[in-house]
């Protein structure tokens, strides 16, 4: 296989981005398929979040391996390939806004039902989040539940910094946004759920 069980760093992973690149390119037999195998579970839990509806979060799903699979000759290896994955999976979701006549990221989850909210968000993932080792099931349902009643793009940089342990810059990335707005939105969401989780909110802190 073309990955490793465990994460790569360094050189090897610029090695690992530009065999992914490549491979791409030539729609290397199998690699497509390898990698849904690898992003899928972090790939739906961040469209979960960002929509927060289940239904509109796996029709994305399908179509950011669509645009993968059509255009991922744009995929040059220079990035990590997780941060060209989750940028075309928020440019589909603003387009899908756009479809709906919405105009911010904010309007994609207003009207959805406490139903819609209540999903359940743990699926299981083949590495363990920072979550997975400092909190028990109960606690991480908490959790989810107050990110999906914050704000969507302060609720976005939490979920891709504590969930995903993207860096500063690669959210930057990922959202098209200066470093320093991904900064103030990381700090203003920190400072919104510190009332709500407690202890949690005081992980959140240290790991950021």
């Amino acid at each position: 296989m073309l990955f490793g069980a465990s994460a790569v760093a360094g050189d090897e992973l610029r090695q690992e981005n530009l065999a992914i690149a490549e491979g791409l390119k030539r729609r290397k037999a199998g690699l497509l398929d390898e990698l849904i195998v690898r992003y899928q579970h972090r790939l739906l839990r961040y469209l979960l979040f960002l929509t927060g509806h289940r239904e509109t979060a796996e029709d994305l799903f399908q179509e950011v391996w669509m645009r993968v699979l059509l255009r991922g000759d744009q995929f040059n290896g220079k990035a990590r390939f997780e941060t060209w994955l989750f940028a075309i999976a928020r440019n589909l979701t603003i387009d899908l806004q756009r479809k709906r006549t919405l105009h911010s990221l904010d309007e994609l989850i207003e009207g959805i039902g406490d139903d819609d909210r209540a999903m359940t968000f743990e699926m299981a993932a083949s590495d363990p989040t920072p979550f997975d080792h400092v909190s028990n099931l109960e606690e991480r349902e908490k959790i989810a539940a107050v990110l999906l009643k914050m704000d969507t793009l302060h609720r976005e940089v939490l979920v891709l910094r504590f969930y995903e342990e993207m860096s500063l810059d690669e959210i930057a990335k990922v959202t098209k946004t200066p470093l320093s707005t991904v900064k103030s939105r990381l700090y203003r969401g920190l400072e919104a759920i510190k009332p709500k989780l407690g202890d949690a909110a005081r992980r959140f802190e240290e790991a950021a």
